[in-house]
C-alpha cells in the first residue's frame, strides 16, 4: 500500500510538473512601436527566466486599428492573460465583468505601497476596484522648434491661444512649413479638448443633468479655432489623417514647428534632435489665463477568463514591479506610477522640466476624459475620428460637430447617472 501510495505521489509531482511545464500566458500590448515591443520582450523575458516553465506570447497590436482588432479577438473568445489597458477601454471591459479583481492580489503584494496614490486612484476608476493597474500617465505640454521660430521671426515661446495662432501664422509663411502638427487621425480627440476647454474657459463635460456641454458656445469657439488652424494652413494638409507616429515625425523632420504631446513623444524627438534646437513649453492658455491639458493613462490589466491567474499576476507583478515599471516608462515616455522614481536620475533632467513646470503652474488644470463610461471608448475611437476629419474637411460645421458629440456623450452620461 505504502508503495502505491509513494507511487501515486511521484505521478501526481511528475503531472504537476508537466503542467507548470506548459503553462504558456498570452500579453497583448495596443499602444505599440517598435522600441516599446523590444522594451516588453525584455521584460517578459526577466519573468520567463524567473518563472521556468512559464512562456509568454506577445501580440502587438497597431493603436491606429488596435480599438477594433482588440474587439474581434474578445468577441472571438480569444482573450489574453494580461494586457495593456489604455485608460478610455477600462470602463468597457470592466463594466462587463471581463477583467479580474485585483484587490486580492495587491493586499498580498509587497511592493504596492510604493504605488502613488494617483496610479491606485485610476486604477479603481470603475467600481473603486482596482482592475488595471496603471504604469504611467500622460500629460500634453507643447514642444517647439526654435530655429523655425527664429526663421519665422517669433521671439517669444506663445503663451496664449491668440500667440500660438499668430506663430503658428508666421511659421507656416515659410515655404514647406506649417506651424502646427495636427493629429487629425486616431488619438485626435486630446488636441479638440484641450483647445476646445481653454477657448471655452473651462474643462467639465457635462451639467448636472448629464447634458454635455460640447454644443455649448465655448466648446463651439474652441473647436471653431482647431478647424480654423486646418483650414487656414497652419498645419499640413494631409495632417487630417496623422496619428501619433505622422505627428511626432512631423516634428523632428522639421515639417511643423509646433507639436502637443506627452513626454513619450521625447524618446523619437531626443534621438533626432539636438537638445538645444527645441523646447518644451506649456500648453497656450485662454483668456481667463488658464489652460486644460488633458491627463491620460494606461497599465495592466488580468482577463478573468485566465486559466492560470497565478502565473498572470506575476507577469503583472514583474511588469508593474519597480524595475520593469521605470525600465518601461524611460521607454513609453510616460512618468512612472512608483514613488521611488521620484529619485531617478533619469526623471531629474532637463527634457522633462517643462512637464513640471506646467504641473506647478496653478493656472494649469490637468484634464481627465469621462473614461468611465463604458461608451466613452467607441467615441474616442471611432466616432470623433470620423466627424472630427469632416469638420476639419469642411463637410460639416464646428456647431455641428459640437452638437453630434454632446447628443452622444447626453446620452452615456445620463445613462450612467441612471445606474447611480
Amino acid at each position: 500500500m505504502f508503495r502505491k501510495i509513494a507511487a501515486a505521489a511521484v505521478m501526481t509531482a511528475l503531472l504537476a510538473g508537466s503542467a507548470l511545464a506548459d503553462t504558456k500566458l498570452k500579453l497583448v500590448e495596443v499602444i505599440t512601436s517598435p522600441e516599446r515591443t523590444e522594451t516588453l520582450k525584455g521584460i517578459v523575458k526577466t519573468f520567463e527566466e524567473a518563472n521556468p516553465g512559464t512562456t509568454v506570447e506577445i501580440i502587438s497590436l497597431p493603436w491606429g486599428q488596435a480599438f477594433e482588432k482588440f474587439a474581434t479577438m474578445v468577441a472571438a473568445g480569444e482573450t489574453p492573460d494580461v494586457m495593456e489597458m489604455p485608460d478610455t477601454w477600462l470602463s468597457l471591459y470592466a463594466n462587463r465583468g471581463m477583467l479580474e479583481d485585483l484587490e486580492p492580489y495587491l493586499a498580498k503584494w509587497d511592493e504596492a505601497s510604493d504605488l502613488n496614490d494617483r496610479a491606485l486612484e485610476l486604477g479603481r476608476s470603475v467600481k473603486n476596484t482596482a482592475y488595471m493597474l496603471p504604469y504611467g500617465f500622460y500629460l500634453r505640454a507643447m514642444f517647439y522648434n526654435k530655429n523655425l521660430f527664429k526663421e519665422a521671426g517669433v521671439t517669444e515661446v506663445p503663451k496664449t491661444l491668440a500667440e500660438f495662432e499668430e506663430a503658428a501664422k508666421k511659421v507656416s509663411a515659410l515655404p514647406g512649413k506649417s506651424g502646427y502638427c495636427m493629429r487629425g487621425g486616431p488619438g485626435g480627440l486630446n488636441g479638440w479638448v484641450m483647445f476646445g476647454a481653454t477657448a471655452n474657459g473651462d474643462n467639465a463635460f457635462f451639467k448636472e443633468d448629464g447634458t454635455s456641454t460640447f454644443a455649448d458656445a465655448g466648446w463651439v469657439k474652441g473647436l471653431t479655432f482647431f478647424t480654423d488652424l486646418y483650414k487656414k494652413g497652419y498645419a499640413p494638409k494631409d495632417s487630417v489623417n496623422w496619428g501619433f507616429n505622422e505627428i511626432v515625425a512631423g516634428f523632428y523632420s522639421g515639417t511643423c514647428a509646433m507639436l502637443d504631446q506627452d513626454p513619450d513623444a521625447l524618446i523619437a524627438i531626443a534621438e533626432r534632435m539636438k537638445p538645444e534646437d527645441y523646447g518644451i513649453m506649456t500648453m497656450p492658455k485662454g483668456e481667463n489665463g488658464k489652460t486644460f491639458p488633458t491627463i491620460g493613462y494606461a497599465g495592466w490589466s488580468m482577463f478573468s477568463t485566465s486559466e492560470n491567474k497565478d502565473a498572470a499576476w506575476k507577469l503583472l507583478a514583474t511588469l508593474e514591479g519597480k524595475e520593469g515599471n521605470i525600465a518601461w516608462n524611460k521607454k513609453t515616455g510616460a512618468l512612472p506610477a512608483r514613488k521611488s522614481a521620484e529619485t531617478d536620475p533619469f526623471y531629474a533632467s532637463e527634457q522633462f522640466k517643462g512637464w513640471f513646470a506646467e504641473l506647478s503652474d496653478k493656472d494649469v488644470v490637468p484634464t481627465v476624459m469621462p473614461t468611465y463610461l463604458p461608451e466613452f471608448a467607441f467615441f474616442k475611437d471611432s466616432l470623433v475620428i470620423k466627424t472630427s476629419q469632416q469638420a476639419l474637411l469642411g463637410e460639416i460645421t464646428p456647431q455641428e460637430l459640437g452638437q453630434e458629440w454632446a447628443d452622444y456623450l447626453t446620452k452615456s452620461q445620463q445613462k450612467f447617472l441612471a445606474t447611480k
